[in-house]
């Protein structure tokens, strides 16, 4: 097979996230339909319109090391964190080309890790130390903590990376973009290692604010675990999340020289622009449906092998319609046999890093070939016109290959849909 052409599978995988400290309590949260959306206990949240958000289950500093954590932004910490497990799950227990572990040549292994907003708490937090106490209380870390690399950055420093190490900005794509490209650098031949996600710590006080003023959050504050409801008819707007989901993707020639468990091959992506607007989706889906028909024209897929679908559905009125408008457009009939659904409603959307966990969940439904539910979908909107997996999770085909889509777009009309498939 030409370097241009090879097979790119996932090897690892990791998580931080509302559900769960790690993969496999996330996964157990997703798979028994709980959500991680609960209120804000911050003294600043009392004067929020929105008073609720899916933070995460365990807090990066029963994991980190105090000193290192103060070195770091909250979302280089999750980056880290999910990082860490999905290079263990790999098999890797060393940086590339040191210690005893499997080999990876560091200069054949890269890192892609993305985020829609980068250090905000890190740049908002410095400044009011600025403002209260003084230019020289401002901490001399300031500048790597919140830049939007700083995650990448340290994730390829973790292992070693020296293939490339890039940070794609998408808005809520950002996390979908980072797998695509790191999918792309083995397919042609730059990389044999990527480790790629997303990660997102934007639960502070100015963020909440201006996307409440936006309305484009749910102010559903007494009964926050009802609050995020995609495809339902009640539905007002999406649950700010945060945490981090990362995956190892390796060439299959490389993971089966080392004997590498396979979690599923990456097909590959589709990309796209709406060329709409810069927060409102196309309400017909063209740009998806571009997106979808890119991905059809430029990867070994077949429709009729797609059973399963993880859709971006944040919980918006305009949003999560348009998906689906544009899944029935490019798949027509096909759409009936896809069981779609919208892990969102448990874990709230995680901007930039939610690529990176609706991957780790797509990888995952075909490893177990299990669909996880959306819930709090009590009156499903007419215009719904899928097979939403609602209440509980759903078994997917025990026989033969299947496949899976994750579908991620973004402010600015950024539009990222992955496909994986089962081995």
């Amino acid at each position: 097979m030409s370097p241009t052409n090879r097979t790119v599978v996932v090897t690892g995988i990791g998580a931080t996230t509302p559900l769960g400290g790690d993969a496999a309590s996330t996964w157990e949260g997703l798979i028994a339909g709980r959500s991680g959306v609960r209120p804000l206990e911050q003294e600043w949240a009392a004067e929020q319109a929105v008073r609720i958000a899916a933070q995460v289950a365990v807090e990066p500093s029963e994991v980190i090391p105090r000193p290192q954590a103060r070195r770091l932004d909250r979302s280089a910490q999750f980056a880290l964190i999910a990082a860490k497990e999905a290079w263990a799950d790999a098999g890797f227990t060393d940086r590339a080309g040191e210690g005893e572990g499997p080999a990876v040549d560091p200069d054949r292994l890269g890192a892609v890790i993305a985020s829609g907003i980068g250090g905000v708490t890190t740049l908002l937090d410095q400044y009011d130390v600025l403002k209260e106490k003084g230019v020289r209380r401002v901490s001399p870390h300031t500048v790597p903590m919140l830049m939007p690399n700083s995650p990448s950055a340290n994730v390829g420093l973790l292992v070693g990376a020296r293939a490339g190490v890039h940070t794609p900005v998408s808005a809520c794509a950002s996390g979908a973009e980072a797998i695509g490209y790191a999918i792309e650098m083995i397919r042609t031949g730059r990389a044999d290692v990527v480790v790629a996600g997303g990660t997102e710590a934007a639960i502070h006080p100015l963020p909440i604010a201006a996307f409440g003023n936006m309305m484009a959050m749910s102010k559903n504050n007494e009964n926050p675990q009802a609050a995020s409801r995609p495809y339902d008819t009640d539905r007002d707007g999406f649950v700010m999340g945060e945490g981090s989901g990362v995956v190892v993707l390796e060439s299959a020639e490389h993971a089966a020289a080392r004997g590498a468990r396979v979690y599923a091959e990456a097909v590959g992506q589709g990309i796209s622009a709406d060329g709409h607007d810069i927060v409102q989706p196309e309400p017909e889906g063209r740009g998806i449906s571009a997106a979808l028909r890119n991905l059809l024209a430029n990867n070994d897929l077949d429709p009729a092998e797609i059973v399963h679908v993880n859709a971006h559905a944040t919980s918006t009125p305009a949003g999560d319609v348009a998906e689906l408008k544009a899944l029935r457009n490019v798949f027509g009939a096909d759409v009936d046999h896809m069981a779609v659904s919208a892990t969102k409603s448990m874990t709230g959307h995680l901007l930039g890093g939610a690529g990176g966990v609706e991957t780790v969940a797509t990888v995952l439904a075909l490893y177990h070939r299990v669909a996880p539910p959306t819930i709090n979908v009590d009156n499903l909107d007419p215009e719904a016109d899928a097979d939403i997996v609602r209440g509980e999770a759903r078994k997917l085909p025990v026989d033969g290959r299947i496949a899976a889509l994750n579908d991620s777009f973004g402010f600015g009309g950024h539009n990222v849909v992955l496909a994986f498939r089962s081995v």
